[in-house]
């Protein structure tokens, strides 16, 4: 049963048409990557799905009910989180205050950020946020300033943060960008944790090929705007369509 359905997107920007008639359909926990050359609209896409661009044409679907006109604070609450190509987190907060304040969003709908001095005598929200950063191997860096640590272990936290949410689909963009090849793997681990472990569908917007084919089960290719293949990773591998629009980006 897919979780996300859509249908006829379209989204035009002055003369540049940067997607026709998109269809995606994502099955429920699953983990589905999309693929393409630079200037695909994957990025554009993926901003139609979270409420920052509002399509010209055609319908996003969560769970059987429109994203359209929802704003992406709504669009969370629905239960849909986004991971950033660069980690957005809270630099000048420790690794603990970071993961405690999505920890509030879930329980009360929002966060004030002047509360951050009375958060530690929240005993429900201290004892969530200690145990997300168990579950993402995080506890011995809790009073750390986050803007100290590695990309990998932003990215984590970031991750984490999503994941304090509840939601039922987490959608990232190109999740191991900038990192070193030992960050990329503990993040391709981490990934196949959640997905084990976590009731959770993934949608992956990723240009390392590597980080898809050892993640998704399902890999639609964008090419110019319009889905060009949706397939599994075998057969993706070795399509000539697929090879002919990354051979083209490079010519």
């Amino acid at each position: 049963m897919a979780i996300l359905e859509v249908k006829d997107v379209g989204k035009r920007f002055g003369g540049l048409q940067a997607l026709s008639d998109v269809q995606l359909s994502v099955k429920e926990n699953s983990v589905h990557a999309i693929i393409g050359p630079n200037g695909a609209g994957k990025s554009t896409l993926l901003n139609c799905l979270v409420g920052k661009l509002i399509p010209d044409t055609g319908s996003v679907m969560f769970d059987g009910q429109s994203v359209l006109g929802r704003s992406p604070h709504e669009i969370n609450q629905m239960g849909i989180s986004r991971v950033f190509q660069t980690p957005e987190i809270f630099g000048d907060l420790s690794v603990m205050e970071n993961m405690m304040i999505p920890c509030f969003a879930r329980r009360d709908g929002a966060f004030r950020m002047h509360a951050i001095e009375d958060m530690m005598s929240e005993k429900d929200i201290v004892e969530k946020a200690e145990a997300m950063l168990e579950d993402m191997n995080m506890a011995d860096k809790r009073e750390m300033h986050a803007a100290s640590m590695s990309r990998g272990d932003k990215r984590r936290l970031e991750i984490g943060m999503c994941l304090a949410q509840e939601p039922r689909l987490l959608l990232l963009d190109e999740p191991t960008a900038g990192m070193a090849r030992a960050d990329t793997n503990n993040t391709i681990d981490l990934l196949k944790q959640i997905s084990d472990e976590r009731d959770i569908t993934i949608a992956i917007i990723e240009h390392d090929m590597h980080v898809v084919f050892s993640l998704a089960n399902r890999i639609t290719v964008l090419a110019q705007g319009t889905p060009l293949v949706e397939d599994n990773p075998e057969n993706i591998r070795g399509n000539p369509k697929v090879r002919e629009a990354y051979l083209g980006e490079a010519g």
